[in-house]
């Protein structure tokens, strides 16, 4: 696992790559993406182009915040994982709902949420409760794992105020992502049914097809080779795997996006 560490200077680096029981206590972020040309990628932070991009204000964000937070490491998908090697993607895809649940903290930057609106009586937060309910992060594919996997959750505007954790905020979470209280408190899958893990999954989208079932991976704890470019034969893929783990219980053949 690479990790990013802020230098003397305040700037971003990257680590080497921690071996499984040699990895540090670390920060993880939460977001969701700009258009890809504004996203910081690995081969950017290694040769110091990232840092006129939209992007990096995001990491720089999540590093600060691990910073007051007493943690030295962070992770962000972005720039942590180089994905011109496939080998490095395939095992990062499936350890990630691993390293959100070993994160000390999750770090969720809204970037569709602000503190700065003002209602007409100047109050802020009946304006940013509205936002939050609607914001995009709700209906992505890969931030059900990153909603799910960390026992600390903790979401910030835009401006990167602070709004509340996982706990704080658990009520307006489950009636956003009809989510149940006991698995957003960390409650093991195993305790779900397979039908209602793919419930909470319904009706959000991932921008290629493959990781409709890829971004699942994590939530029913299974393996899939992945093949980019099979399209919707990576859900049926899912399935049967998922069938196979178990044991029989019923798991519908339609996409819940």
């Amino acid at each position: 696992m690479r990790l990013l560490e802020l230098d003397s200077r305040g700037e971003v680096e990257s680590t080497k790559n921690f071996i499984v029981g040699d990895i540090p206590p670390y920060a993880i972020l939460s977001h969701t993406w700009f258009p890809d040309e504004e996203e910081v990628t690995f081969s950017d932070l290694q040769n110091g182009s990232g840092k006129s991009k939209a992007g990096y204000v995001k990491i720089r964000f999540c590093g600060e915040q691990a910073r007051k937070d007493g943690l030295r490491y962070f992770w962000v998908d972005t720039c942590c994982i180089d994905k011109a090697n496939h080998t490095e993607l395939s095992e990062a895809i499936a350890s990630m709902f691993g390293w959100y649940r070993d994160a000390k903290k999750c770090y969720v930057f809204l970037a569709d949420v602000s503190t700065s609106i003002r209602d007409s009586h100047g109050e802020t937060r009946q304006m940013w409760e509205s936002a939050f309910r609607t914001s995009k992060w709700f209906t992505r594919g890969w931030t059900l794992q990153e909603l799910i996997a960390p026992s600390q959750v903790e979401f910030f505007s835009r401006e990167r105020e602070f709004l509340g954790d996982k706990r704080l905020l658990e009520q307006q979470i489950f009636h956003i992502t009809k989510i149940p209280i006991l698995a957003l408190r960390g409650t093991s899958m195993s305790n779900f049914s397979v039908e209602e893990r793919m419930r909470w999954a319904a009706n959000r989208e991932t921008k290629r097809k493959e990781d409709q079932a890829y971004c699942l991976l994590g939530i029913f704890g299974v393996f899939l080779p992945l093949i980019y470019g099979e399209g919707e034969n990576a859900y049926i893929r899912l399935i049967r795997k998922v069938r196979k783990s178990s044991k029989g219980q019923e798991c519908t053949r339609t996409r819940p996006f």
